[in-house]
C-alpha cells in the first residue's frame, strides 16, 4: 500500500494592490522556507484585495530594497484574491486591519478562521501590528516593511515548525 503524500501547508500574503507589502512577504518567506529546506512542505503566494495592478511586477522600489538584502521578486506578478483562495490556503495573512476586514467580509464563513494579521507572528517590540503601506512614501518606508516582514517571517516559520509536525 502506497503512503499518501504529505499535504503542503499553503500560505497567502495579502495587501491592497499586491505590488509592495504582500510580494515582499512572499519573496522573504519563500527565501526563509528554502533556506530551512522545507520548501517541499510549504507553498507561498501573494495577492491583493483590489485589482489595481493585476499582471504587473512588484513596485521597483520594493524590488530594489529586497534585492539589496538578497531577496528576489522580479518574477512575481500582482493578482487579486479569488474566492477559491479561501478554500485553497491554510493561512491567509493580511498586512493591515483594513485588508483583514475586507478578507473576512469576502470569505465563506467556514474559512474565516484562516485569516489573520501577518504581524501577529512578529516577536520584536516596537513594531506595529500592521505593516504600513510604503507606496506613497520614501525609501525608508520600504526598509521598514522589509524589517517587519523579516521579523514576522521568522516567527511564522517557527510557528509552523511547532504546530505542523511534518515541517521539521
Amino acid at each position: 500500500m502506497k503512503a499518501e503524500p504529505l499535504k503542503k501547508t499553503k500560505i497567502l500574503f495579502v495587501c491592497m494592490g499586491n505590488i509592495c507589502r504582500s510580494p515582499t512577504a512572499d519573496a522573504v518567506f519563500r527565501h526563509f522556507v528554502k533556506a530551512a529546506e522545507v520548501d517541499h512542505m510549504i507553498e507561498v503566494d501573494s495577492a491583493g484585495t483590489h485589482a489595481y495592478h493585476i499582471g504587473n511586477p512588484p513596485d521597483q522600489r520594493a524590488q530594489n530594497t529586497a534585492l539589496r538584502r538578497g531577496y528576489k521578486m522580479h518574477d512575481l506578478r500582482a493578482r487579486a484574491v479569488q474566492t477559491s483562495d479561501f478554500e485553497e490556503f491554510d493561512y491567509i495573512l493580511a498586512m493591515d486591519k483594513e485588508n483583514l476586514t475586507l478578507l473576512r467580509q469576502r470569505s465563506p464563513q467556514q474559512h474565516v478562521n484562516k485569516i489573520q494579521l501577518f504581524m501577529q507572528y512578529g516577536k520584536k517590540t516596537g513594531f506595529d501590528i500592521e505593516v504600513p503601506d510604503p507606496y506613497f512614501g520614501g525609501s525608508q518606508g520600504f526598509e521598514l516593511v522589509l524589517d517587519m516582514v523579516e521579523e514576522a517571517s521568522q516567527g511564522l516559520l517557527a510557528h509552523l515548525r511547532t504546530n505542523k509536525k511534518e515541517i521539521l
